[in-house]
This record gives C-alpha cells, structure tokens and sequence, in this order.
C-alpha cells in the first residue's frame, strides 16, 4: 500500500477508536447514575453495576482497549439490566415510587 493509504488508515482507525472511547464513557456515566438506587435494586444490581465498571476499567479485556466496541456492549447491557430491575421495583412497589408531577408553574 502507498504511505497515503496508510495515513487514511491510521486515521480510521484513530476516528473509530476516539468514537467508542466517547461512547464508553457516556455509557460508563450513565451507569454509575444508577449507584445511588443500588440499595434497592438487591444483589443482582450491584453485581451488575459494579462487574460493568470494573470490566471497563480494567486492562484485561476480550478486545484490545483502543477497540471499546465490547466495554460499550456490556456498559449498555448493565444498564438495560438496571433499568429492568427500577421499573420492576417501581411496579411492584408504587407507594415507595409516586409518579413525577410535570412542575405547572407558568
């Protein structure tokens, strides 16, 4: 390959590298918003938040770290995962979790 296919290559592949790490940390951040309901949401909730933070700080990884594409899989999975376990525990519980008002001042 000429050294100009090889520069669009390393930029790619920086371009790609730069965009999962961003989506990795919105997803990490997302995440660690949940710590503060983690009293409620049991054993399998702390678990899960706690196995997704570590997984993406952590260097041993199933991809190599400037690939994110797996720490960005699994930060989205433990979120789904708690978001399953609040609207559960909403439901079950509706006394402990009043619906939000929309604030009606004008």
């Amino acid at each position: 390959m000429s050294r100009e296919a090889w520069i669009a290559v390393i930029v790619l592949g920086v371009i790609v590298a730069v965009a999962t790490l961003i989506g990795a940390i919105v997803l990490a951040l997302r995440v660690w918003r949940t710590r503060k309901l983690l009293g409620e949401l049991g054993a399998g909730g702390k678990v899960a938040f706690y196995g997704a933070l570590l997984y993406t700080v952590l260097p041993v990884d199933v991809l190599p770290d400037p690939i994110y594409l797996d720490d960005m899989g699994l930060l989205a999975g433990a979120l789904l995962y708690l978001s399953h376990l609040v609207r559960k525990r909403r439901d079950t519980t509706p006394e402990l979790h009043p619906p939000v008002q929309a604030d009606r001042r004008r």
